[in-house]
């Protein structure tokens, strides 16, 4: 098989060696001399196999290593030494390198390294690839849920997947965006292309627009070297945009012309060049408000809106709460090795009366803990955390007061515990309305932001 290999190594002789040993097995192979160069090609993420000195100018490999590791690249690091001590080794490897070579080695060498560890990486995406198989086995795609709400979205993404259709997935935070467009890109024809995705609030503008579009060497400072944008590179796949709510204007008017012309400029360019994408765009927000708002442009959410996708919080998702956080936790104990085999009937009473404002992220990160915490075979109600054992207290009512008096505490009870929940819900929905801004979320409900930071530690929002 032909690998395209990188070689940061400030040695020339080394870099040549490497070329004139492995060209010839039709390997693709790019040297570069200045580690900080070499860094920026290293990063994105277009090689199989990356030959890293471990002394640089300037740099040291280990230093490298780390960054690539950090910036989770999928390709295999061999560290490469001129001081071969175990110590050197040992370091490199815990740090995510796949093996070694020690100067001066041979071509036997060389090629020997780079067998083992091409095999050990296959052998990696092999047992990654029926891992996903065997969680696809379960639920449509891997999604969970059997409710009417979902049925609904399974049948839509039956229904899009198979088309080029731009789609737009909304829905509030938590409730599984990515998994649904990782089902729609596997159902699609575009399936053996890659899916790339790209979190439109994660990046600077200038660095948003380098990562979508591109960039020449030399267009703006730090630009040490061309970069490919992930429209380039997604060719014949599946380009998706998370949060895309969170555009400037000016990056969403270079967005819709790339849409409308299919045709994109890397910063600092002339040229333009074709692409062949689908793309599927999603947002927690409201974009017809953000339209209104003037925010955001109406003709690139018509663009994007091609086919809308909603899908449903788990408050709408009837039935689903049990079957999910049984295949949760189900997962969870096989990870663990703990000996919890289910919930007890009130603790799932209560969860199924709680509103989940955090959706099936909350479900699953609390499921976890329930998982770790218990000490026996059944999750009960005191295992719960208080925001849910205290949730709703008529579902966990098994037993009604046998005097006036005693009903009268427990009707006070219950009404304590809804304003709750309905004040933790108001307050969760605020914040969501405005991205999470403190300020602009009491200034438009009508409090002191102090007051509202004091409602926020309450519920441990």
């Amino acid at each position: 098989m032909r690998h395209r290999i990188l070689v940061i190594d400030d040695e020339a002789v080394v870099g040549l060696s490497i070329k004139r040993t492995l060209a010839p097995g039709g390997h693709a192979i790019d040297v570069y001399q200045d580690p900080h160069a070499g860094l920026q090609v290293a990063l994105s993420g277009g090689y199989d196999v990356i030959f890293l000195d471990l002394m640089l100018p300037g740099a040291h490999g280990l230093d490298l290593l780390a960054q690539i590791k950090a910036a989770d690249v999928s390709s295999e690091v061999v560290i490469i030494t001129g001081h071969s001590t175990v110590e050197n080794a040992v370091q490199a490897i815990k740090q995510g390198a796949a093996d070694y070579l020690s100067k001066p080695f041979s071509p036997d060498q060389l090629k020997m390294v780079l067998a083992k560890v091409w095999e050990h990486s296959t052998l990696i995406r092999e047992n990654a690839a029926l891992r996903q198989e065997l969680e696809l086995n379960r639920g449509f795609e891997g999604i969970i849920g059997e409710s009417r709400a979902m049925e609904h979205v399974f049948g839509l993404i039956k229904r899009v997947a198979p088309t080029d259709g731009t789609v737009l997935v909304t829905g509030e935070s938590g409730t599984g965006k990515e998994m649904l467009v990782r089902a729609l890109h596997r159902l699609s024809r575009r399936k053996d292309g890659p899916l790339l995705a790209c979190d439109c609030s994660a990046l600077a503008p200038t660095l948003l627009e380098s990562e979508l579009f591109g960039h020449v060497k030399g267009s703006f400072s730090g630009a040490i070297a061309a970069k490919q944008g992930l429209f380039e590179a997604a060719t014949k796949g599946t380009l998706f945009l998370d949060e895309v709510a969170n555009l400037t204007m000016e990056i969403q008017g270079k967005l819709l012309r790339v849409l409308e012309s299919k045709r994109v400029r890397k910063v600092g360019d002339t040229a333009e060049r074709e692409i062949d994408i689908r793309l599927i765009a999603a947002t927690n927000r409201d974009l017809q408000e953000l339209v209104r708002e003037g925010s955001f442009r109406e003709d690139l959410y018509y663009r994007l809106n091609v086919v809308p996708v909603y899908l449903p919080p788990l408050r709408e998702r009837h039935g689903d709460i049990p079957l999910l956080a049984g295949v949760f936790l189900d997962r969870f104990c096989k990870k663990l090795d703990t000996p919890v085999k289910g919930f007890t009937q009130e603790a799932m009473a209560q969860m199924e009366s709680h509103g989940w404002p955090g959706n099936v992220r909350e479900l699953r990160n609390i499921v976890e803990r329930m998982a770790i915490l218990c000490e026996g075979e059944r999750i009960e109600l005191r295992h719960l955390p208080p925001e849910i054992r205290h949730a709703s207290p008529v579902a966990s009512v098994t037993q009604l007061p046998q005097s006036w008096e005693d009903f009268k505490k427990l009707k006070q009870q219950v009404r304590d515990s809804v304003v709750e929940d309905l004040e933790r819900r108001f307050l969760t929905e605020t914040l969501r309305r405005f991205d999470g801004n403190v300020s602009r979320a009491a200034e438009e409900i009508g409090i002191q932001r102090t007051n509202l930071h004091a409602l926020m530690r309450k519920y441990g929002i």
